[in-house]
């Protein structure tokens, strides 16, 4: 293998990578721009086995969306539901406390939360479900909301970003989702989430979680109508970000889900296009220990190759998923923990049970038998 990189068509690339030298934009571009993706796929997988091992990391969790309903209207999503529309819903809280139970019944470590921004729902509502659920098991992690929703949140307490995040803090909220990036490109962020919360917003609210002792992870939408040079520009923030903060567990590629939407776009992402985000991702992102293949996004075969491509992370059982499913996501809607375990030994890696911060853990209950 090291022959192969040594004598391979970006060998001057591998070098900087040996030498822990930075790649550069123009780096980035050029292996985003490859046709030999073997070549890719040696080198990410060379810095992904040098930072990690053969270790591969999944976490045993379950998603659960609030609500549906949401002020905004972004082109892409096929999520949000208003008011009038009757296949919207909203969970109250005694609801979203009788889901964790069964999947603590289930062996889970995490709750995913995220949802719409709704148009009516009270700061007290988003305090009130973190303390119930935080009180069914003291050990369950709550990872909950994206940037847009705190600012929706801090919005609705009268209260400055830092001020609403203390106070999700203490009622229970462990770590921010990094869902709703999207692409930073101003320009094609309009076309595709006209409204939300700009680039600038997005870091902040990350930027103030991680002042205060937060962690929390990031992403990128990609597949859409964005350039690769868009793409390179929204790795360089994060990037910068993290070399300030240090506060990113890890990063998650999306690739776009083009069903049932208004955004002009016919296929998601090819295998090809999933691979090699996710290796460049692992190279040029020398800063983020964890680059994760979303299953649900990419299709569990798929995110099993990418354990090769630089990836070491295949996210989690998730149970429940309705965000990319409702976009034409054809993967299924959980995966059971012991196919996460057989994919990733499948790939030649040692599968470890991870917590929120991706750090290897013991179950909190009884073993996952779905």
């Amino acid at each position: 293998m090291d022959f192969f990189l040594q004598r391979g068509p970006f060998r001057d690339l591998y070098e900087k990578v040996v030498s822990g030298t930075r790649l550069n934009d123009d780096d980035a571009l050029r292996l985003f721009r490859t046709t030999d993706l073997n070549a890719l796929c040696a080198i990410a997988d060379f810095a992904n086995r040098r930072r990690n091992g053969l270790r591969a990391s999944y976490i045993v969790n379950r998603y659960i969306n609030y609500s549906n309903y949401c002020i905004l209207s972004c082109q892409f999503c096929a999520f949000s539901r208003k008011k009038r529309d009757n296949d919207g819903f909203q969970l109250s809280a005694e609801q979203m406390v009788e889901k964790a139970r069964e999947a603590l019944s289930l062996g889970i470590t995490e709750l995913h939360i995220v949802g719409g921004l709704h148009p009516s729902l009270p700061f007290s509502y988003y305090t009130g479900f973190l303390r119930a659920l935080k009180s069914l098991d003291a050990r369950l992690q709550l990872k909950c909301f994206t940037a847009v929703e705190i600012l929706h949140l801090a919005w609705l307490a009268k209260k400055t970003v830092r001020d609403t995040l203390l106070e999700l803090k203490e009622a229970g909220l462990e770590a921010l989702t990094g869902g709703g990036a999207e692409i930073f490109q101003k320009e094609v962020r309009s076309k595709i989430a006209l409204g939300k919360e700009s680039a600038e917003e997005y870091l902040n609210v990350h930027r103030t979680w991680h002042q205060l002792g937060g962690r929390s992870t990031c992403t990128l939408l990609y597949g859409h109508v964005e350039s690769l040079e868009d793409r390179i520009d929204h790795l360089r923030r994060l990037r910068e970000l993290q070399d300030e903060t240090k506060g990113f567990t890890g990063f998650i590629p999306l690739p776009y889900q083009p069903d049932n939407n208004g955004l002009p776009v016919k296929h998601a992402p090819s295998g090809y296009d999933m691979l090699r985000t996710i290796a460049v991702s692992r190279l040029y992102l020398d800063n983020f220990d964890h680059i994760t293949a979303y299953w649900v996004g990419m299709g569990l075969k798929m995110a099993q190759v990418a354990l090769s491509h630089g990836a070491d992370d295949l996210h989690g059982t998730i149970i429940e998923e309705y965000i990319f499913h409702m976009a034409g996501a054809k993967s299924p809607q959980m995966t059971a923990q012991k196919e996460l375990v057989k994919a990733i030994r499948e790939a030649g890696r040692e599968p470890i049970q991870r917590n929120t911060f991706y750090e290897p853990i013991e179950s909190i209950s009884s073993p996952v038998t779905v």
